[in-house]
């Protein structure tokens, strides 16, 4: 037997918890919980223990309420920080921006192809937007060669769909083209808010511009070669 073994269980019969216990005594927490879990104690004893364990819960919750709500106060922090160290966007950080964007989600696999052509689709509102003013401002695509298309659901009501990308990206309603598909994964049981107005497709029919990307991909990939070099 443990030379501590009846110190634990004398501490126990007084209504002590295991962490009062296992600080106490000198020993760990599963030892004493492996001592004392066929103890018989009294009521009284166990309503000590009871009121003990729910004072140690009511404790822990507002503990982490508090951390919870300091941790958020520092993100926002962060963000307002990090937010204003962002200032507006010279034309070549817009060209970068914009070459960025490409590089990670347009469509690149048309070397090939007798007519390549710039496509950029995504559902994120603001990218859509911000990939927009690469187009318009760096690229000086005329608006009558824009464009676009809406990927939807059959979940999704195109009017709103139409509504809403038609304020996002300042082209009139008539212009979009809806797409209806269903994904082969979630065979039609794709969750009903899951992108509430689908999915935008971008594209301009230039052989020329779709090249002038593809350069600029490959210039801002070998700056990155020669830094790492």
């Amino acid at each position: 037997m443990h030379p501590k073994y009846q110190d634990v269980i004398k501490l126990r019969r007084k209504g002590e918890s295991y962490r009062e216990i296992s600080r106490g005594v000198g020993i760990s927490k599963n030892s004493v919980s492996r001592w004392c879990k066929d103890l018989k104690l009294p009521l009284a004893v166990q309503k000590i223990i009871e009121a003990k364990t729910k004072a140690s819960h009511t404790q822990l919750s507002a503990y982490n309420k508090h951390k919870h709500q300091i941790v958020q106060a520092e993100n926002k922090k962060i963000i307002e920080n990090a937010v204003n160290q962002i200032s507006s966007l010279s034309k070549h950080e817009l060209l970068l921006i914009g070459v960025a964007l490409y590089w990670a989600e347009g469509y690149k696999k048309q070397d090939k192809l007798p007519t390549p052509s710039i496509d950029f689709a995504n559902s994120d509102p603001d990218m859509i937007f911000l990939f927009l003013r690469f187009l318009r401002e760096i690229l000086q695509v005329p608006e009558d060669k824009l464009y676009v298309s809406i990927r939807i659901h059959p979940n999704v009501d195109e009017k709103s769909a139409i509504n809403f990308w038609s304020q996002v990206t300042n082209i009139p309603k008539e212009r979009f083209h809806i797409i209806t598909q269903i994904s082969r994964a979630s065979q039609g049981k794709r969750p009903k808010y899951s992108l509430p107005y689908g999915t935008l497709d971008l594209r301009v029919h230039s052989r020329q511009k779709f090249f002038q990307i593809k350069g600029w991909i490959d210039g801002l990939i070998r700056q990155i070669c020669q830094r790492i070099i």
